[in-house]
Parts: C-alpha cells; structure tokens; sequence
C-alpha cells in the first residue's frame, strides 16, 4: 500500500486547525477541569502521532 508524504503546508494548516479547536475549548468551557485536559491531550495524540509518523517514515 502506497501512502503519499504529508506535506509541510498541510502540517501547519493541520496544526493550526488544531490550534483553534483547542483554543475555542479552553474559551467556551465553562471550567477547565479533568475532561478538558483530556481531550486536549487525547487530541494532539490523535492529531500529532500520525503526522510524526508520516514524517518519520519519509525522513529515511
């Protein structure tokens, strides 16, 4: 199975998508507790491990 290098555009256009998403969180949340944290961390791995891979892989 082919899979095609992620891009640096798409890093950063990815990043700051993320960015904004965890920033609208933390604004509209009416407290910042365990499941906030949570999320925010369950997300950059979701977000972040792939892209480190991807990254990875080519790098070779």
């Amino acid at each position: 199975m082919y899979k095609r290098k992620i891009t640096n555009s798409q890093v950063v256009c990815l990043t700051l998508l993320w960015g904004v998403l965890c920033y609208l969180l933390l604004t509209y949340s009416s407290k910042i507790d365990f499941r906030v944290i949570f999320t925010l961390v369950a997300s950059a791995v979701i977000v972040f491990v792939p892209i480190y891979k991807n990254r990875k892989q080519f790098d070779k």
